[in-house]
């Protein structure tokens, strides 16, 4: 049961900063580019990096990865809206800016994991 209740408190805390970041990021592009999806799912890459390489080193144990990887990016993170947003300038006729958004995402989303990684060995081990 405590399992779930880490789970459920980093998610709590991971969906409304996605919602909020989300608009906020959104609002300060004149784009039909999803800059907002694309940053949380970015940052939350990075995060998950670091936790992933904290934990390789022993440095995070089983609580930190259920509250922050499994509850806090888990809900930060969202692959659902990512499809969607894409499908949606597809159809749009934006479909540059759909394929952009996949290669993008996907090239953004592994680097961040790789950069928060190496950042985690850096810092301890």
């Amino acid at each position: 049961m405590t399992d779930f209740l880490l789970v459920a408190l980093g998610g709590a805390v991971g969906a409304p900063l996605r919602y909020l970041t989300d608009r906020s990021v959104q609002s300060r592009h004149d784009t039909v580019f999803p800059w907002g999806t694309f940053s949380v799912n970015v940052v939350g890459s990075l995060i998950l990096g670091v936790l992933t390489g904290a934990a390789l080193s022993g440095t995070a144990g089983h609580t930190v990865q259920l509250l922050l990887g499994t509850g806090l990016c888990g809900a930060l993170t969202t692959y659902s809206t990512f499809s969607y947003e894409t499908l949606r300038l597809a159809e749009s006729g934006a479909r540059f800016f759909a394929a952009a958004n996949v290669v993008v995402s996907i090239v953004a989303g592994l680097g961040a994991v790789f950069v928060g990684i190496a950042l985690a060995e850096a810092l301890f081990t």
